[in-house]
């Protein structure tokens, strides 16, 4: 299972082509538009998300409400498209209307793609990098992630993702009784945080790097529950279900560390105190006492809950610009300022949340058959049942 995206920030819309889903699959444009709907959501989120109301249009492999088994189409239109159609337009310009074009952008931004991607490209406008670098291409990348989350739901396992960091202050409640208590708490939060103490202080940080000018970052975790064990292998490195899972976290704009379960703190302790001792009983086949390695070994899922965490860095793009230089002149400015958040953690944890159910169903997928969605739901009860009476 695979997908593709296209579209840059300012263009007409955004475009994702799904392949490998299974046909018989219930999938309706309003299971994704929810999703989009959370990703626009978030304390310390800029202008941009009172421009766009992001909605999702199906074009292909859907029909009755059911998947085909052919290549699913999704496209988001980009409301502000009409504000930017000369600059961002895709037909050749005359020498008047390039005069008029006035955003040509020579002076790169630290912390950005722009110098890097420039020097790749050989762009001498930055625009050209800077348009498809920004993190609105994970509208559609949480799009995809809604269909892989339904095909999970349908399958019995629920993903949910929330913040447990934001400028340093961390959330001091980590108990819930279920999923679902988790996800209904912190989506009424508008920093998506279980504890509502620790949420007040983190909007209080936002609105003062904001008043500064300035952005922090951030901590989310992604909670999975109910993934049948023996998912992934450890056969092949590419093949290792943390490694790709580590690696969508990763490829989230301004993301620059993971972890599982206890994560770094292993480093600081005994493996006594690390590895999860197995356990077994009738009703549940084999478990772990304890869930220390976040429901993941040898590069495969364990069936007990998968708890990845990453890192969020603080958004480049400042009010107060870091100094840069221009790639035209060589003098030395501060970097040009585009629309940004001053905090966008809360909303990363909706797209890390999206990123790991791609990678759990695309796993699922690739393991098990999944023509028909009829045939996979029941050959996943089968290897349940499998690990259980083994």
């Amino acid at each position: 299972m695979r997908y593709l995206t296209s579209g840059e920030s300012h263009g007409p819309q955004l475009t994702t082509i799904i392949e490998g889903l299974p046909a018989g699959m219930p999938l309706l444009e309003d299971d994704i538009n929810q999703a989009l709907a959370r990703r626009q959501k978030g304390y310390g989120r800029g202008r941009r998300m009172q421009i766009e109301k992001d909605t999702v249009q199906i074009t292909g492999g859907v029909r009755h409400g059911y998947t085909l088994g052919s290549p699913v189409g999704l496209v988001v239109q980009n409301d502000d498209w009409k504000h930017w159609t000369k600059i961002m337009g895709q037909g050749p310009l005359d020498q008047d209307e390039m005069d008029e074009v006035k955003r040509k952008i020579s002076r790169p931004r630290p912390g950005h793609a722009d110098l890097n991607g420039a020097l790749k490209y050989g762009h001498r406008d930055m625009r050209n990098v800077l348009e498809r670098s920004s993190a609105r291409e994970t509208t559609v990348r949480v799009a995809a992630g809604s269909v892989a989350k339904k095909l999970l739901s349908l399958l019995g396992i629920e993903v949910v993702g929330h913040v447990v960091e934001i400028g340093g202050i961390s959330s001091n409640k980590r108990e819930y009784s279920t999923l679902e208590e988790l996800r209904t708490i912190t989506e009424e939060s508008p920093v998506r945080c279980l504890d509502s103490e620790a949420g007040q202080k983190m909007m209080d940080a936002i609105d003062q790097a904001k008043n500064n000018g300035d952005s922090i970052g951030g901590i989310v975790e992604v909670i999975v529950e109910g993934m049948p064990a023996g998912v992934g292998s450890y056969v092949h490195y590419d093949r290792k279900l943390d490694a790709k899972l580590a690696s969508a976290i990763i490829s989230i704009n301004a993301f620059k560390g993971v972890e599982f379960g206890i994560g770094f703190e292993a480093a600081k302790i005994p493996g006594s105190q690390v590895h999860d001792e197995i356990a077994w009983n009738e009703e549940e086949g084999y478990y772990r006492k304890t869930n220390r390695l976040g429901g993941l070994e040898g590069g495969m899922s364990t069936g007990m809950p998968i708890i990845v965490r990453g890192v969020m860095k603080p958004i480049p793009t400042l009010y107060k610009p870091l100094e840069s230089v221009d790639i035209e002149t060589k003098e030395p400015f501060t970097a040009s300022i585009e629309r940004s958040d001053s905090c966008a953690v809360p909303a990363a944890a909706v797209v890390a949340e999206h990123v790991i159910a791609w990678e759990l169903a695309a796993a699922i997928v690739d393991q098990f058959y999944a023509d028909r969605f009829d045939a996979l739901k029941n050959t996943i009860e089968e290897h349940r049942a499998f690990a259980r009476e083994f």
